[in-house]
């Protein structure tokens, strides 16, 4: 498609902007449409928020800084595309993402894991992300460069430059000229004497000049020989690079000195200081030389391993920062789920409840804005796009603090999904879970065939155990196929080859007794 191959040719361009500043809202949800079924308000809400943030980039810098997100408010019961859309999004944007979830963080002051967390993992994420183009752009010479150390490893010797024999001409010529005895007392006789040795010292002098130990004839014959045997191990080092490139030696075991990141045992710690005590240690680590480590490989594991250290020596880590920084604070992408979960307030719980809005107010000044210190440097988290996300069954939304309701200004209601959409999302994504276990099916040689009929009986037997049971919205559609594909995928590899067409009978007697014994249902779907 034409919006695929320009988002291709926008990823190759510098700055994050280049990769999505030609989608507009209507792209955006028909893009989104390709793999999340309904859900029409929700993917306009976050159409138009990633389009807001391509018109604000594109604003003279003193309006730019006034300009904050419009973060959005996602509620919906589980299982309806919370997750896939802010997930998607990111992906369609080139943005850097994580997902968290804030009932893994606790207040400060207690154990656990603070609110600011999140940032560096976003940080983390855009490094990642950006190490990686640049390695994609660096990899015709790291490939070069792997497979010269390659050579190295199976002809040791073939690729040192020859010794040469002349003098250093940065130092004075130092010789030793012989011995020398003085009498003290001048007499000549068997006295004492004092014994020395004498040197010459000179100016550094053209090896031509330098003929008192060597004649012309003399250099020249140990240089045509040595001239020769470079020749033959240059034609050596061909004839294994041809056969290097051939893959004939592929399975040939090399030994290599890789380098080895320290690990560090996992510690909890109260507030941010623990990310950068690990910098320091492993910093440390590598000045004593501790992180490295001989393994016996074959040539073609060998080569991932060199590719992989020759790409991580071309590439400019400072720059790789900068620009990691930059698309972090004006692109990135932060899914708070579960966020229902600290809305409880004293009267809905109590134990681990206390924290729960010492983490409100832990997060609303990352929401608001503030710098985040991180071992890549200071993270400004101005505008940064925070999407939060809650099934909201026991609270509500007013139950936030009223300072972090502020902070979400757009609030979206995903609805939940019923037989028809089961029929849409078993069918009409690019993922469908039809296509997959086809696709999985075919890797043993079995291939299976739905038939209309039994799809719509999958999307009524979904609908029906959600209404019976607890709603989990799409996720019932893994445990239903799960269940009704269980026997084949088992014998799968004795039956193979072979078709099976799943009917809507094969449907109801796998899954037809299970949906209604609600005890035994209750545990299996």
């Amino acid at each position: 498609m034409a919006l695929a191959e320009e988002k291709k040719e926008g990823s190759k361009k510098k700055g994050p902007e280049k990769n999505f500043d030609r989608l507009t809202p209507r792209e955006i949800v028909t893009e989104l449409d390709k793999y999340i079924v309904g859900q029409k308000k929700a993917k306009r809400a976050v159409a138009v928020a990633l389009r807001n943030r391509i018109r604000r980039l594109k604003l003279e810098s003193d309006m730019r800084e006034d300009i904050a997100p419009k973060n959005i408010l996602m509620i919906g019961p589980t299982g309806v595309g919370k997750t896939e859309i802010a997930r998607r999004l990111a992906k369609l944007a080139g943005s850097p993402f994580i997902k968290v979830e804030a009932t893994k963080y606790t207040e400060v002051g207690y154990v656990g894991r603070d609110v600011e967390s999140m940032i560096r993992d976003l940080m983390a994420a855009g490094i990642q992300m950006v190490k990686q183009e640049m390695q994609e752009s660096v990899t015709a010479e790291a490939e070069r460069r792997a497979e010269d150390a390659l050579l190295d490893l199976l002809l040791p010797g073939t690729n040192k430059k020859r010794k040469d024999s002349k003098p250093s001409t940065s130092a004075p010529l130092i010789r030793p000229m012989g011995t020398f005895a003085i009498n003290p007392d001048n007499s000549g006789g068997p006295g004492p004497a004092l014994m020395g040795a004498a040197i010459q010292v000179g100016i550094p002098m053209n090896r031509n000049a330098q003929q008192d130990d060597t004649t012309d004839s003399e250099e020249e014959e140990p240089k045509a020989k040595e001239s020769g045997d470079f020749g033959m191990k240059d034609s050596t080092r061909e004839k294994f690079r041809t056969l290097l490139r051939d893959g004939k030696l592929e399975d040939k075991m090399v030994e290599i000195t890789v380098n080895q990141t320290p690990q560090f045992p996992a510690i909890e710690m109260m507030g941010s200081s623990f990310e950068e005590l690990e910098s320091s240690l492993s910093g440390i680590a590598g000045l004593f030389g501790g992180n490295k480590k001989k393994k016996l490989v074959t040539v073609s594991r060998a080569r991932e391993i060199l590719t992989a250290e020759e790409s991580e020596k071309l590439i400019d880590r400072d720059r790789v920062s900068d620009e990691a920084r930059q698309r972090v604070e004006e692109t990135g992408i932060v899914f708070i789920d579960e966020i229902d979960k600290i809305a409880v307030k004293g009267e809905h719980g109590g134990g681990p409840d206390v924290s729960r809005e010492g983490v409100q107010r832990d997060i609303l000044p990352i929401v608001e804005g503030a710098t985040v210190n991180t071992k890549w440097g200071p993270v400004n988290t101005d505008h940064i796009l925070f999407i939060a996300a809650g099934a909201f069954t026991v609270s509500r939304p007013s139950d936030l603090i009223p300072e972090l309701q502020g902070r979400f200004p757009l609030r979206v209601e995903l609805d939940s999904l019923g037989k028809e959409d089961f029929l849409r999302i078993l069918t009409e994504p690019k993922n469908a879970l039809t296509k997959q276990y086809i696709e999985l099916m075919g890797t043993e040689t079995v291939e299976i065939d739905f038939t209309p009929d039994a799809i719509e009986r999958l999307a009524a037997l979904a609908a029906e155990v959600n209404t019976r049971l607890e709603n989990i919205g799409a996720r019932r559609l893994h445990t239903i196929m799960e269940a009704l594909l269980e026997e084949l995928s088992f014998d799968a590899p004795d039956i193979a080859p072979t078709k099976v067409s799943i009917t809507e009978a094969y449907v109801n007697e796998k899954l037809t007794d299970l949906a209604m014994d609600n005890d035994l249902g209750r545990y299996i779907l």
